[in-house]
């Protein structure tokens, strides 16, 4: 009976551990892909985004990658020396930080193009099984906020 009572302790029944280490080990994957980049996984994901975006706070940022002002503005001054992205203060609120591509920027997401295919022969998931964990993954953020 007591040995039941710390079933729930285990680490082998926790949903956090497997998701934890998954992460880290998925970002593993990354590294050498994004070595040739010259990035590390957080700036690489920090260029997803303005990519996509074109320009954008560094509200907006943090906001989409999950990360607070703290962790992001180092990774977007870095990002700035290595002339892939400006920082500058909003013409209408300057409190407002706004990060926007650069020429050399936009090179370099024509590098990136190979890395998701990279990785993805890296992760042996079938589609469907990827999609699917993709899906329960975005659930779970969702309902987290």
């Amino acid at each position: 009976m007591e040995m039941q009572q710390y079933d729930m302790l285990k680490l082998e029944n926790q949903l956090c551990f497997p998701l934890y280490a998954a992460a880290r080990e998925v970002t593993k994957r990354y590294r050498p892909f994004l070595d040739d980049l010259n990035l590390t996984y957080t700036q690489y994901i920090t260029m997803m985004v303005v990519w996509e975006c074109g320009e954008c706070s560094v509200k907006t940022l943090g906001e989409k990658l999950y990360l607070d002002s703290g962790t992001l503005t180092p990774v977007v001054k870095s990002l700035e020396q290595k002339g892939y992205v400006r920082r500058f203060r909003s013409a209408e609120d300057e409190r407002v930080l706004l990060v926007s591509i650069t020429d050399e920027g936009k090179a370099l997401r024509d590098k990136a193009t190979a890395v998701p295919t990279q990785v993805g022969a890296c992760i042996h998931l079938t589609p469907e099984e990827a999609m699917t964990l993709h899906r329960l993954l975005y659930k779970l953020l969702a309902e987290m906020e």
